[in-house]
């Protein structure tokens, strides 16, 4: 596999190195000694599948405070997604910085997120479905999340929103004092 690291150290864009032959290809998308030996939590205890009727789709930014917080790996596996990292970690020189990656289901990318960020993507096909491996389970009296359109951030989504949840809509806007409780 080919690790990609962006602009934010930790966040890593994988490539899975494609094995073609006339029935098509082969490639291994999870080698925890891999992970490693790059400094990345191997860990899962879940997967899950997200599927998204509409092009256009928000949903995040999501988070899972300590002692629960946790590292994705994030595929599309049908349609397109523009997927978005917010560094939320107190003590990171790229705190409130963001990455965005689009994954489609032809570029079999993945997206490695670490421990501390928000998470959250736009679909950019009708019927999308997104893969992701956690390394935590879920745990609901952790959860919390930044908004999808905080100016704080500075990003803007690739299409208008056609469709985004009410809790993911009426998070509140970053309080630079009191943002992300460590």
């Amino acid at each position: 596999m080919n690790y990609q690291e962006t602009k934010i150290p930790g966040v890593f864009i994988i490539e899975p190195e494609l094995i073609s032959d006339a029935r098509g290809f082969f490639a291994m998308s999870w080698l925890p000694e891999e992970f490693e030996t790059r400094g990345l939590n191997p860990s899962i205890a879940q997967c899950n599948i997200s599927f998204n009727k509409r092009c256009g789709t928000v949903r995040g930014m999501h988070f899972q405070r300590k002692p629960h917080e946790e590292a994705k790996i994030v595929r599309c596996t049908r349609g397109a997604m523009y997927d978005v990292a917010i560094d939320l970690r107190s003590d990171s020189p790229t705190r409130y910085k963001w990455v965005a990656a689009e994954l489609t289901a032809d570029n079999y990318r993945m997206l490695y997120i670490p421990e501390g960020f928000a998470h959250g993507y736009q679909t950019l096909a009708d019927d999308t479905e997104i893969f992701y491996q956690i390394s935590e389970s879920y745990h609901p009296e952790s959860a919390g999340g930044v908004r999808w359109d905080d100016p704080a951030f500075g990003f803007k989504w690739p299409l208008p929103i056609t469709v985004i949840a009410e809790r993911d809509a009426t998070y509140p806007l970053l309080n630079l004092n009191s943002a992300f409780a460590d």
